[in-house]
């Protein structure tokens, strides 16, 4: 009666007190168990003419009630177990059991549901508040109870690296926490627009649980394919980026907004690096949002200092954003997620979700590792009825400097107007 479960929302889980299933097993147990009684009182109590004389018989009786009884606690052990199974199967995650030793108290005080102060609301017909925390945090208890080990309105631990890889796991959205940020001195910060292409001092991020401790250590080691030297902004190729094309796959920032037709206001940057493609759209006077995490390096403060928006989210979450609302999504390697093919199916229905009917969705030098990667991504695309405004696929030089030929593809797609 005291395990807290989960009940799955918008991507999400909640927990809350026993269900109405739970409950009725309880019900179904303790019957079991007053009719398991009445059985065996009347046994023992039922006159039999034999009985004293064959003490034997009496001893193999009580043996057998015995056994009978054993057998049906077992058996509702067992059915219970395969209820919580079936359960767990049913709804796609584990149940978390807050009465388990060494849970902070904070978890449970975060999770626990809190009632309105004015009982039911009349608009929703809640009558209590209960926290959301993505359901995958069961199977990283350990490093959740580890997070909400805190001192309450103290500072909390430099501990950003251990909510990463919560949210890597799988563990999103985080719960909240009582304790103070560590702040970091935001000195020397130009004012916008100025902000967007000067060099970003190593004193106003914070290098905590990273392997470099400024930026040019992160420029000197090899990077990803979409931030290859990104963090670079005085000198290399970050500043030439949608303004000048190295190749036939990149497309010049001018001829994508062209073909929107001059209705571009708001886009969303999902995996944008650095935030150079959100700069560029800022000299536009377009507000672009960029989904980014901490990978070897502190993209979001970077992103930050530079007077643009940084969104700290993983892709298997669900965007936090309202249907039909931006004008443009670029993606790139973001689209490449790993897994069943299906994980980059429920991406795409994400992707289209909050982009308008007439947007567009710029898959900007899409990495093909096999053919096979292509025609998936190709086939996927075309499910959607996109219009095909620009469709390139070519070789590149790998970015790594190994002199090897890498596909890619380029694409500015429009989203048709559906019933």
């Amino acid at each position: 009666m005291g395990s807290v479960s989960l009940k799955i929302g918008d991507g999400t889980a909640r927990f809350k007190r026993a269900t109405i299933c739970s409950s009725a097993l309880n019900i179904l147990m303790l019957l079991s168990v007053v009719a398991t009684n009445i059985f065996a009182l009347y046994a023992f109590t039922n006159p039999n003419p034999g009985y004293q004389s064959h003490h034997l018989l009496q001893h193999k009786n009580i043996s057998l009630i015995s056994e009978q009884v054993t057998l049906i606690l077992r058996e509702i052990a067992s059915s219970q177990k395969k209820l919580a199974k079936m359960e767990k199967e049913l709804l796609g995650y584990e149940s978390i059991d807050l009465s388990r030793p060494n849970i902070a108290s904070e978890l449970k005080m975060f999770l626990r549901p809190h009632s309105l102060p004015l009982g039911k609301d009349s608009r929703t017909g809640i009558t209590e508040m209960v926290a959301s925390v993505g359901h995958s945090c069961e199977k990283s208890v350990d490093l959740l109870t580890q997070y909400m080990s805190y001192k309450v309105s103290g500072p909390c631990p430099d501990d950003w690296s251990l909510a990463q890889k919560l949210i890597l796991r799988g563990c999103e959205p985080l719960p909240r926490r009582r304790c103070f940020a560590k702040s970091v001195p935001k000195v020397g910060l130009y004012p916008f627009p100025v902000s967007l292409w000067k060099p970003i001092s190593d004193k106003v991020v914070s290098w905590s649980g990273l392997g470099c401790k400024s930026f040019e250590c992160v420029n000197t080691k090899k990077s990803s394919r979409e931030c290859a030297g990104c963090l670079d902004l005085a000198s290399g190729n970050e500043n030439q980026k949608f303004v000048k094309a190295r190749g036939k796959n990149d497309f010049v920032l001018d001829d994508v907004l062209a073909l929107g037709g001059g209705g571009i206001r708001i886009g969303f940057d999902i995996g944008g690096g650095s935030g150079t493609f959100a700069a560029r759209m800022a000299e536009k006077n377009v507000t672009v949002i960029t989904s980014t995490l901490n990978i070897d390096a502190p993209f979001n403060e970077f992103i930050a200092a530079r007077g643009l928006f940084p969104l700290f989210l993983s892709l298997d979450h669900r965007f936090p954003f309202y249907d039909n609302v931006f004008d443009i999504i670029r993606a790139s390697s973001g689209l490449d997620v790993v897994g069943k093919p299906e994980k980059l199916e429920f991406l795409m229905f994400d992707v289209d979700r909050i982009l308008r009917a007439g947007g567009l969705l710029w898959v900007d030098n899409f990495y093909c590792a096999t053919e096979e990667k292509k025609k998936t991504v190709t086939r996927l695309i075309e499910r959607f009825g996109y219009k095909k405004l620009k469709w390139v696929v070519g070789e590149k030089a790998d970015p790594s400097g190994s002199g090897k030929s890498e596909v890619y593809l380029s694409a500015v797609l429009q989203k048709p107007l559906r019933a």
